[in-house]
């Protein structure tokens, strides 16, 4: 089969003829419907060497088709269209007992499809270790529902996390209006729809989306933003704050804008620092990067979906052009979220 792997340390990834994977006991096998392109990846691909053997398949957001279960292997059929939960914890600590294998505790954890050395789901078909990460999507179309796995899961995680800050006269920014930012938003009219949303991005065009999702108002990034949120809040700034960029002007911006008491959650790995101490952010203001979220929180994700309360907007690439997807992305020219498609 067709697959497109990180084969070479700063070097883009390359479509190769690979073995079809065999399911083991308690093993999935899944037809893929949609893999998901994510700026976690550029990281990977543009980061000096890392500890993780090459090559590997690329592909952490996944969704598509049960094509075959090991032996042993129960709760699901043939052809059933799901979603396939992204951190793939060890199944036994207490962080995942509880459904939370994001944050396994388990030395030597293993790594998620795509990201750490498995093989993701930017290939024909993708191997899952297990059923426990299968969540069922009823009606929903694989190819458009398996970015929801990260970018819907990470957003959501992010806000719910705070939503006890965002009752009536609150204010949530949104730092960066693309395919995170877009779910952020869509994620905290559904849950908060009593704050007042912010969205920051330089780029016009997906400030124009992130209105068209449900942002009150659309700021161009500087200093002018800044202004304009300050007047919003009444000079205290927001509760909650959502970095989904991570580079030093947009953490600074975050700082700037912080309120006493208030949440600053930085989720974009744009590995810039952002500077604490007394001074700045504000007082007794929490600072927090969580990473990706639960099972059960992945299951609220696609409840929203089915119901049409959230969707994620999607650009369809074939497996031939997973490349020229990357390139896009890189330059910042999708509007939401490429999505390969091995299956048309």
């Amino acid at each position: 089969m067709k697959a497109f792997q990180f084969v070479e340390w700063q070097r883009p990834g390359e479509l190769r003829e690979v073995p079809i994977p065999e399911p083991g006991p308690g093993e999935v096998l899944i037809k893929v419907g949609g893999a998901g392109a994510c700026h976690s990846d550029l990281h990977l691909l543009e980061a000096p060497a890392g500890p993780m053997a090459l090559p590997f398949t690329l592909g952490h957001e996944n969704a598509g088709w049960v094509e075959e279960m090991g032996s042993g292997t129960t709760g699901f059929a043939r052809g059933d269209a799901v979603v396939v939960y992204g951190p793939w914890g060890c199944g036994l600590c207490m962080n995942c007992r509880r459904g939370m294998e994001n944050y396994c505790q388990t030395p030597g954890r293993p790594s998620p499809g795509g990201l750490g050395g498995n093989d993701g789901g930017m290939a024909e078909y993708l191997l899952v270790p297990s059923t426990r990460f299968l969540i069922p999507l009823g009606d929903l179309d694989p190819r458009d529902a398996a970015p929801l796995t990260d970018a819907g899961l990470t957003s959501y995680h992010a806000v719910k996390r705070s939503a006890h800050l965002l009752g009536p006269g609150s204010t949530a920014v949104v730092i960066g209006a693309g395919g995170l930012g877009q779910m952020a938003i869509q994620v905290l009219r559904a849950l908060c729809d009593a704050t007042t949303v912010v969205a920051v991005d330089t780029s016009a065009d997906k400030l124009e989306i992130a209105t068209s999702m449900g942002a009150d108002v659309a700021l161009v990034s500087g200093e002018d933003a800044v202004r304009r949120i300050r007047d919003i809040t009444g000079g205290l700034g927001a509760e909650l704050v959502l970095d989904l960029v991570g580079i030093a002007p947009t953490l600074a911006m975050a700082a700037e804008v912080s309120r006493v008491l208030g949440h600053l959650t930085i989720v974009g790995l744009g590995n810039a620092s952002l500077p604490v101490s007394f001074h700045g952010p504000a007082l007794e203001c929490s600072v927090a990067a969580p990473f990706w979220g639960s099972i059960p929180e992945l299951i609220e994700v696609i409840s929203l979906a089915r119901s049409g309360k959230i969707e994620m907007k999607v650009e369809h690439f074939s497996l031939d052009q997973a490349a020229h997807a990357y390139e896009l992305l890189h330059h910042g020219k999708i509007r939401g979220r490429a999505v390969i498609t091995p299956h048309g």
